[in-house]
């Protein structure tokens, strides 16, 4: 997400139709239909979510807990949603909160809200439900939205609406569901891939940007967009009256800028058209028809979603280019194959930050460098662990840990997103440029619409016939003299 948020860091220290789309595997997927309402006025929105639940455990489940995202912005949260270096940029009309409220649940035995923040919505089923086999739930709920520039909120021209609605969280084996704490460091999202038919109903006038194609039809002064993805880990919107519109067909899929202030909208639209094709034969193909990208209000420089990225409208130009690459790439690394960013932001941060070096690596006109773009990495990392050494002594450079682990955002940032570049870099230079590639495209088509641990990864390059585990781990156990 926050790549131009590493620059900012060091700079401080340092000074009508229905379409459905997607591919999902053969496996059966759990499936979220979604029928929303926003009312401006209000700053609400309202919302019928059907659920069913398709159980591809080994075990028997008896309760489903959903992620509530949203009350990450309530009044009295015990976990701030925005970190103090960046509260006064995101409130930009002074403190604001919102939250999402679950009205009633049908189906199920009993439901309560818990977590470690509110955060949690448990459903406990009137029967348990074996492995292989399904059942219904109803969800309704209202989202009161923050006046925030965050990625649930009212922007000043558009309403972002990430993270919405109540998500299954993602489960383990081993471990069981896994609960998301909203950590005001990365991004504190973990979900598995579904399907999604998804309707918004919205004033006449407004536009909706969102992680799939669709259409629309008007009724009443209304106008409902309707949407289908499948395999996706995610959904997400984008809502204005401001947004003006461009689009570019992209080896069959359609590109689309949703814009207000950039009178480089055509540049814009062809560095994205650019990274999809670079991404797609660098690593395998796009995976859903449609990508859009999002000018809003936004406190960071981008954040991702499955086919929809958000790109700040606070960024200088040279930035938002940057950005737009970097979120593109998220496309792969995250939306594609997941992995569990809480525990392992390296893997789609370092990985995106990575792909967005080859990529310029491999636009020259953009003028960058992948010299220059390592160098930077290699200098802002040896400036963080040079002042966090002499603040705290010994510093932790380990890459696998908990987002609550970290004591700052420049912290997150080093570790992520300037390691994990020095990582993938060393990697590339140790085992040569075939052998990279080749396990990059592994990694991509083992693991897509499914999620990936850290094992995973370095399996794909070890079966390259290189040994590869000294330097994952040098890295990732933070033992690696950089």
């Amino acid at each position: 997400m926050k790549r131009v948020l590493c620059l900012l860091l060091c700079a401080a220290v340092l000074c009508g139709g229905l379409f459905v789309v997607g591919c999902a595997p053969s496996a059966v997927l759990s499936k979220y239909t979604i029928d929303a309402e926003y009312d401006p006025d209000a700053g609400m929105l309202s919302a019928d979510m059907h659920f069913d639940y398709y159980n591809d455990t080994e075990n028997e489940i008896s309760v489903l807990p959903f992620n509530l995202f949203p009350n990450a912005f309530r009044e009295g949260a015990a976990y701030e949603p925005v970190s103090s270096v960046y509260r006064s940029i995101a409130y930009y009309d002074g403190e604001s909160y919102g939250s999402i409220t679950v009205e009633s649940v049908a189906g199920c035995e009993r439901w309560e809200v818990g977590g470690a923040d509110e955060n949690i919505l448990f459903v406990y089923l009137a029967s348990s439900v074996f492995p292989e086999e399904s059942v219904s739930i109803d969800i309704y709920f209202t989202v009161a939205f923050a006046h925030v520039k965050h990625r649930t909120g009212i922007a000043e021209k558009v309403v972002n609406m990430g993270n919405f609605y109540p998500v299954l969280c993602a489960y383990d084996q081993a471990a069981g569901f896994y609960e998301c704490v909203y950590y005001s460091d990365g991004d504190p999202f973990y979900s598995e891939c579904a399907d999604y038919d998804v309707s918004l109903t919205v004033p006449a006038g407004y536009i909706a940007a969102a992680s799939a194609a669709g259409k629309t039809s008007q009724r009443d002064g209304k106008v409902t967009y309707r949407y289908t993805l499948s395999s996706a880990r995610d959904f997400a919107l984008a809502v204005s009256d401001a947004f003006e519109v461009t689009s570019r067909q992209v080896n069959g899929v359609t590109v689309s800028y949703y814009y207000y202030d950039d009178g480089g909208a055509a540049e814009t639209l062809e560095t994205a058209c650019e990274a999809m094709a670079y991404f797609g034969e660098t690593f395998g193909s796009y995976a859903y028809q449609s990508y859009a990208l999002v000018q809003t209000g936004f406190c960071y420089g981008g954040m991702e979603y499955p086919g929809m990225v958000l790109l700040s409208d606070s960024l200088e130009r040279e930035d938002y280019l940057y950005t737009v690459v970097h979120e593109t790439a998220h496309q792969w690394w995250y939306a594609m194959v997941g992995s569990n960013q809480l525990e392992y932001a390296w893997m789609d941060e370092g990985l995106a930050e990575y792909s967005t070096v080859l990529f310029f690596e491999n636009r020259p006109a953009y003028g960058r460098t992948r010299e220059e773009m390592v160098h930077a990495a290699l200098t802002g990392y040896k400036a963080y662990y040079s002042i966090y050494n002499q603040i705290f002594g010994e510093s932790d450079t380990s890459m696998n840990r908990n987002l609550g682990t970290y004591v700052s955002e420049y912290e997150y940032v080093n570790l992520t997103y300037n390691k994990g570049v020095l990582l993938f870099d060393t990697l590339r230079e140790g085992i040569g440029d075939n052998k990279f590639f080749a396990g990059l495209k592994d990694y991509f088509s083992s693991y897509r619409f499914s999620v990936a641990a850290p094992e995973d990864m370095i399996a794909c390059f070890r079966k390259t016939g290189i040994d590869v585990d000294g330097l994952f781990d040098s890295f990732l156990r933070g033992t690696a003299v950089i």
